[in-house]
């Protein structure tokens, strides 16, 4: 089983905190945390981010970013990521944990990576949570 899930993105700002969050919603006895593979370190969710995240019914106030360490990715059971090039850097600072790296939206038919939406648009935001929801859904239905 799957106890102990690491969520990672870039920043930890913006995707990954918020499918954390998610994920958590939907797998309250697991584990579930996320950060950044270039940790904006101790920033709070990026405020679009955040205000689509509580239309959802989820709370992001608490969260800090933090830096991904090889100690983490060794810890996690599985780790989900938003994109290959992402999958590439979790298994240059860990070789044996590329096995349990996936991508985070493996099960969405043709959008298997989530893009990045910092510093872009509402529509971007929407866009970017939309792909989590479903994500997030279609991981939770495979882990329970």
């Amino acid at each position: 089983m799957f106890y102990h899930i690491l969520i990672l993105c870039m920043g930890n700002i913006c995707r990954s905190p918020v499918a954390a969050r998610m994920l958590q919603a939907h797998l309250p006895d697991r584990k579930v945390e996320s950060a950044g593979l270039t940790a904006l370190v101790d920033h709070s969710v990026d405020a679009m981010a955040a205000s689509l995240a509580e239309a959802s019914g989820l709370d992001t106030t608490s969260h800090k970013a933090r830096q991904v360490t090889v100690e983490m990715i060794r810890d996690a059971d599985l780790i989900l990521v938003m994109n290959e090039h992402q999958r590439q850097r979790v298994s240059e600072l860990d070789l044996a944990s590329t096995g349990k790296t996936m991508l985070m939206g493996r099960w969405l038919p043709g959008q298997p990576s989530i893009p990045d939406p910092y510093k872009k648009g509402r529509e971007a935001f929407e866009h970017v949570h939309t792909l989590l929801l479903n994500a997030t859904a279609a991981w939770a239905a495979r882990l329970k």
